[in-house]
């Protein structure tokens, strides 16, 4: 490539580069960037409710788990003893 093609090429990407800063920065680029964020704000609140649901769902199976080995165990004990107490 010419030294006059590689100067081209750096002029053009010094204007499309200002042109899109300045189509960024505009206030209608503003506008876009706060509805998006707002729209992933209100998707992270829903994503939350969600993720709050699942964790009590397994505080209740934990819960249940726990009650059932509880009793498992109680009736393990009343076992042994029941045992021994034929032996």
């Amino acid at each position: 490539m010419t030294t006059t093609g590689k100067i081209a090429l750096f002029v053009g990407g010094a204007l499309f580069g200002s042109a899109g800063i300045k189509l960024l920065s505009s206030k209608d680029a503003r506008k876009v960037y706060s509805h998006v964020t707002a729209a992933v704000l209100r998707c992270k609140e829903q994503v939350m409710r969600g993720v709050e649901a699942v964790q009590e769902g397994c505080s209740d199976i934990l819960a249940d788990a726990k009650e059932i080995n509880e009793k498992r165990s109680e009736a393990e004990k009343a076992k042994f003893i029941e045992d021994g107490e034929e032996a």
